[in-house]
């Protein structure tokens, strides 16, 4: 039994598909901190229309959906993914779309959500691979958070990264594999990615800015996944 960290996105649709394929009850889970691309939040349950509609026993799984309202996150970040200003880098190197805290919090939500439902795994779309450089992002800050949270909480959480040591290529590719082009298709058609939230112009890999992180990073993945043989 499992809780998906599901934004509505590529990454976190992926993941999606890729727990209901191993887990007998799958729920979701998102967060409203007070993100400029809040249109997630609503594509998010076009998404999990469209999983139902692939496969069977996707459908029988996927159980309760979960929306916590974190809004003081974003009221105490000062960030581009917060408020409305240009996306640049930081003096760390950092993109200023980086919440910090973001996904430590997430995790630590989910889990005393988890906690409650009695959802022993924790799957979140985390990856070092292929990203902005988030530092939550990364495979020994997830390890970190599994120990705190099991011992916090005195349970036995797992948290699934299935894509943090592959990069966005890699991703389209997985996604095919898990629901075929009908998956492809509904991570194209419905899901959302863009930072700026724009959804005006439908480009091949889905609809976007093009020019934020976000959207290179997944027109780019797709670009060499469909000139390569995975």
């Amino acid at each position: 039994m499992a809780l998906v960290l599901f934004s509505g996105g590529q990454d976190s649709t992926t993941c999606l598909a890729w727990a209901l394929e191993r887990f007998d009850r799958v729920e979701t889970l998102a967060f409203d901190y007070g993100q400029r691309h809040r249109i997630e939040l609503a594509q998010r349950h076009e998404v999990r229309r469209a999983i139902r509609e692939i496969k069977p026993h996707w459908a029988e799984r996927l159980g309760q959906d979960h929306i916590l309202d974190l809004r003081a996150l974003g009221a105490i970040s000062d960030t581009a993914l917060t408020s409305d200003k240009e996306i640049e880098l930081t003096e760390k190197n950092l993109p200023n779309t980086f919440v910090p805290g973001r996904n430590l919090i997430f995790l630590t939500f989910a889990a005393a959500l988890a906690y409650r439902r009695g959802l022993s795994r924790i799957v979140g779309g985390m990856c070092e691979t292929d990203f902005s450089g988030y530092p939550d992002c990364r495979d020994d800050s997830v390890k970190a958070m599994q120990v705190a949270l099991n011992v916090g909480m005195e349970s036995r959480f797992v948290l699934e990264t299935p894509l943090m040591w592959i990069d966005k290529a890699q991703t389209w590719a997985l996604a095919q594999a898990l629901g075929g082009e009908a998956l492809v298709d509904a991570i194209i058609d419905h899901s959302h990615t863009c930072y700026l939230g724009e959804r005006g112009e439908k480009h091949p890999w889905g609809y976007g800015c093009g020019q934020c992180p976000a959207c290179v990073l997944r027109a780019q993945g797709y670009e060499k996944w469909k000139s390569s043989a995975f």
